[in-house]
């Protein structure tokens, strides 16, 4: 299996905000977003992540096929200092428990030496499994969990876990 992130182009932006529709749809079921009148959830950043600096998307792609995709940025979900926050990250079903998250996880947190924010929701349960296992494995135990932060809110009332950790900045390749 050939696993890669790829930058998304501006003209594969559409292609992105479909793949976002899926994304808030299944997640929908915990923060129990609606639809807007034209049965779209909408993405209000998505333009940004080809105008302001700071912002990346990339396509997680598996034997050149669309898997997922990962969104970062630099804007703090909570008060802390940090240099990068993953907005948005999806996997879909077909690809997931093969590694495939944990390649793109590892990937981005890679390529981009600093410190980083996580939020989660707590009620998305394989997305609390996935990122307690990443997050440790990533950082061999070595980072801050704040439980239910106040500063995290979901629409739904729900307060989002957070996680803050240093990327090292190491190749890829010289991962194990």
């Amino acid at each position: 299996m050939n696993i890669e992130l790829v930058t998304v182009a501006v003209d594969e932006k559409e292609i992105l905000r479909n793949l976002l529709e899926k994304y808030d749809y299944e997640f929908s079921q915990y923060d129990q977003r609606d639809v807007n009148h034209l049965g779209l959830y909408g993405y209000d950043y998505l333009d940004y992540y080809w105008t302001e600096e700071g912002r990346h998307a990339f396509f997680i792609k598996v034997d050149g096929k669309l898997a997922g995709f990962v969104m970062i940025n630099t804007f703090p979900e909570i008060e802390e200092k940090t240099n990068y926050t993953v907005a948005e990250f999806f996997v879909m079903h077909k690809y997931r428990g093969q590694g495939v998250g944990r390649y793109a996880a590892f990937h981005v947190f890679d390529s981009f030496h600093g410190k980083w924010q996580l939020k989660r929701h707590p009620k998305n349960l394989g997305s609390v499994h996935f990122w307690n296992k990443i997050i440790y494995e990533y950082t061999g135990g070595t980072f801050v969990y704040r439980p239910g932060h106040p500063d995290a809110l979901y629409d739904d009332g729900s307060y989002g876990d957070v996680f803050i950790f240093e990327s090292p900045g190491k190749a890829p390749q010289e991962r194990g």
